[in-house]
């Protein structure tokens, strides 16, 4: 670990990148589309710019909504951020955070990405403690403060090191650590030492973390069947199934929970919406496209959580498709030809998220039309366009946005305007999605270690 005022490394602004500290930053600067398509810009001495867009889908800002001032909500400290995606109905809205953030710890977490385990969730904290799942399946506790590490548990997985067993995330409800894993397993845990008050075996791996509200867990199985379990208990209270699914990407989605119903966002790119107390159906509805032209338009997998905010369900597929949908009646208030695997971002009256193809899009979560684009670094090899580059975010603190990349970066982006302000190289790549909390900025990288920049 490397405790802090010892090897900091901080968010360097875009104009003084340019005068060379930090060149590499504008590699991923980006000029925003005033009605015109995106573009790539390089800092490469007046060498031809290379665009990195794909062929598969190409976002354009909508002319008619140029001139609308993007107005956001005032940022507020938040103390905890205990369910993927920061609460049960992943809408959190506007974070405070510094301006000027210098890193202050950087904590090995355990196993690093290897071929058959990954890390697909970010971390979730509580009461000044950061709680994480690495690649093996291994629970650590963190102190938020200082980064040193207060516990860890194996779970005992049986010694079963399939190539299924990858997966699994944490969440914090009233007292007590609720851990999902890629070995089957749900598993209730003291916070203060990772004892384990009840286990539930699914039989199946969870590769996303739980929700967990008013006395439910609710966990999705690799097969697409979700769970609602007795938070104290651990019994199973009901169960739901989607369609299966063979094919799928890495991730998964957590429930999205706004107290009387949960939605499940699922692999076969289904969104079912249920009734929290009993499971019953409420409504259905499938994320595919017809127009995406690249052999993966087939993988229909939501990954990024689903979002309910004043009434409205947000989500969007691998294959193309994003939805706002009326939570009442479970029909369509509009659809765009958007694909993604991350979480939609919701401050206000417009949401914020990034492409497969690299984009950082603004649009207005009343119709859907995009309000500005900015076209990010895409590919490792920018002219054979070779090695994508994975973005994960954005979080929204501190009047900026806040995007982390698998080639070992983290932008900030102006929410207004799309221009990137500042950038810092992180040790290793990231792919999941940043977190951040008590004035925090938290980043799990590949190689297995938790950095924190305040």
């Amino acid at each position: 670990m490397i405790a802090a005022g010892t090897a900091k490394a901080g968010f360097v602004p875009a104009s003084v990148a340019r005068a060379g500290v930090l060149t590499a930053v504008l590699a991923l600067l980006a000029a925003c589309g005033g009605g015109s398509s995106p573009r790539t810009a390089y800092d490469d001495g007046g060498k031809e710019r290379i665009s990195v867009l794909t062929s598969t889908q190409q976002l354009d800002v909508d002319p008619s909504i140029t001139a609308l001032p993007v107005t956001l909500p005032a940022p507020y400290r938040n103390g905890n951020w205990a369910q993927p995606g920061g609460n049960p109905p992943h809408a959190v809205y506007h974070l405070s955070l510094p301006e000027n953030m210098q890193q202050v710890w950087r904590t090995s977490i355990g196993q690093a990405d290897r071929k058959y385990e990954r890390m697909v969730t970010g971390p979730v904290a509580a009461n000044g403690r950061v709680y994480v799942v690495d690649a093996a399946g291994q629970v650590s506790a963190l102190d938020l403060a200082s980064g040193n590490t207060l516990w860890r548990s194996d779970l005992d997985n049986n010694d079963d090191r399939s190539r299924v067993g990858f997966g699994g995330g944490t969440a914090f409800w009233n007292d007590t650590l609720y851990v999902t894993s890629g070995y089957g397993y749900v598993v209730a845990m003291n916070p203060d030492d990772g004892s384990v008050r009840w286990r539930f075996n699914g039989q199946v791996p969870f590769r996303g973390g739980p929700t967990v509200a008013d006395g439910r867990v609710f966990a999705v199985t690799h097969d697409n069947r979700m769970l609602a379990l007795d938070a104290d208990t651990g019994e199973m209270i009901w169960d739901q199934v989607g369609i299966a699914e063979n094919a799928g990407m890495l991730g998964a989605a957590s429930p999205a929970y706004d107290g009387s119903s949960v939605v499940m966002a699922l692999s076969s790119g289904e969104l079912i919406a249920m009734q929290a107390s009993n499971g019953r159906i409420l409504w259905q509805d499938s994320l595919t496209s017809s127009r995406r032209l690249t052999p993966l338009a087939t993988l229909s997998d939501i990954d990024g959580h689903p979002v309910i905010d004043r009434g409205k369900l947000y989500a969007l597929s691998h294959a193309g498709s994003m939805v706002s949908i009326d939570m009442r009646s479970g029909e369509r208030s509009w659809e765009a030809d958007i694909a993604g695997v991350n979480t939609l971002w919701v401050a206000g009256s417009f949401g914020f998220l990034t492409t497969i193809d690299g984009q950082l899009v603004c649009m207005s979560l009343s119709d859907g039309r995009v309000r500005w684009v900015t076209q990010l670094q895409r590919f490792l090899n920018q002219e054979k366009r070779r090695d994508l580059v994975k973005w994960n975010g954005p979080v929204l603190a501190g009047n900026r946005l806040l995007v982390t990349s698998s080639h070992g970066y983290a932008l900030s982006v102006s929410p207004y305007t799309g221009e990137v302000l500042a950038g810092v190289e992180i040790p290793g790549g990231s792919a999941v999605e940043p977190v951040v909390v008590d004035d925090t900025f938290l980043v799990l990288t590949t190689t297995g270690e938790l950095i924190a920049y305040r």
